[in-house]
């Protein structure tokens, strides 16, 4: 028989981001972070009204997906162009402090036997969780703030992008070490088919430009995009291994420089708003389970969170300087890199699966999602003035 308790589960969620969001702003913060403290509330860590559910998981990641594609739209793709040589810089240096400071705090906090390659192993695989970004979060405080379509805008999610593939590689070297079955060769195959990919349809989608803009019915136009933004999530993720807000968000980045992206990214910013977006940040809340701690546990967690956030701060905020932006920008492209979100849940379980991450240490890593989660647009919003 079927249960209707998911309906209440969401209007619960709906309502509490909401209410909490509310007030968030009311005390001069994002209402992202009212969501998100919405979602902690709800889960296991406190009142345990709203658990984990493949349903809730679905519809956060449409959610998700909904967000970066908008932000894609919201981008200026010719402020993109004009610092590509720097959002190189910026993602390489953001990937290469938190790399060595995760792994440097592991290896010295559990007195890693260097001639152990598996402990060694494991170290290096912390490193690898801190290195990734998820700047949903960061873009809905950026939008909050009108901030979004400007240089540090551009950078902070130009640089996440290529933090991403970045991210992937470094991932896949590491994990093929534990799994020789794992092709790096094939993986980097993979990556340069899906930019050639991504470059056809660019043009593809450019030359459909006229025809696009005539087309009347601006309704239904929305409908075909977002049902290609779907197919191109699908694509990424599950034939190249690219992630799916990734295809997402480069999507929206090509459909930028049309006229109709206002009516299409109106018509799309409803249902997110409502339905999938309180759903994705409530949910971040919700993976929380902080029970159980221990004391060694609880001082590792902070000396990583720490660490999470320094390194993203100092590598991404360095990177912009050597690329002369001034350092209230540097600053803030290092502190807009600071979330790690739902990326870092999903390098961490697949180091769990390959036996690279014990589960005492899940609760480090979701510490350090939920606390960089919170503090990002907190502290975007008190420099970003």
């Amino acid at each position: 028989m079927t249960s209707y308790y998911f309906l209440l589960t969401i209007a619960v969620i709906i309502l509490s981001t909401k209410l909490l969001g509310g007030l968030s702003e009311k005390v001069n913060m994002p209402q992202v972070v009212g969501a998100l403290i919405a979602g902690v509330i709800l889960g296991p860590s406190v009142l345990g009204w709203v658990e984990e559910s493949d349903f809730l998981a679905k519809t956060a990641e449409i959610g998700v997906i909904l967000l970066m594609f908008i932000a894609g739209l919201d981008t200026d793709i010719n402020e993109i162009k004009k610092n590509s040589v720097s959002l190189v810089v910026i993602a390489s240096m953001g990937v290469i402090l938190p790399l060595i400071g995760g792994a440097a705090c592991y290896y010295f906090y559990f007195h890693v036997d260097p001639s152990n390659f598996n402990e060694v192993l494991r170290a290096v695989f912390m490193g690898v969780i801190l290195t990734a970004t998820s700047v949903s979060i960061t873009v809905e405080a950026l939008r909050e703030m009108g901030k979004l379509n400007g240089k540090v805008g551009s950078a902070i999610l130009g640089a996440a992008v290529l933090d991403d593939i970045i991210g992937i590689i470094i991932l896949t070297v590491v994990t093929s070490l534990k799994d020789p079955s794992i092709s790096i060769i094939s993986i980097l195959i993979k990556i340069g088919l899906y930019v050639i990919l991504m470059g056809v349809l660019a043009v593809i989608i450019t030359a459909s430009k006229p025809t696009v803009e005539e087309f009347k019915d601006r309704r239904r136009l929305s409908i075909y995009v977002m049902a290609l933004v779907l197919i191109i999530s699908f694509i990424s993720e599950r034939y190249f291994g690219i992630a799916d807000i990734t295809g997402a968000y480069l999507l929206g980045l090509i459909i930028s420089t049309f006229e109709v992206k206002s009516d299409i990214a109106r018509k799309m910013t409803v249902p997110s708003y409502l339905f999938f977006s309180p759903v994705f940040f409530a949910s971040i809340g919700i993976k929380t389970e902080l029970n159980g701690m221990t004391k060694s546990m609880l001082i590792f967690s902070l000396m990583i969170l720490v660490i999470a956030v320094l390194t993203k701060i100092l590598g991404c905020g360095l990177g912009a300087k050597l690329c002369r932006y001034t350092n209230r920008e540097s600053l803030n492209v290092g502190i807009g890199m600071i979330s790690r979100g739902e990326v870092a849940l999903i390098v961490a379980q697949k180091g769990y699966h390959m036996g690279l991450l014990s589960g005492k240490l899940f609760s480090p890593v979701v510490l350090v999602v939920i606390v960089t989660t919170i503090i990002t647009p907190v502290l975007l919003k008190k420099f970003m003035k």
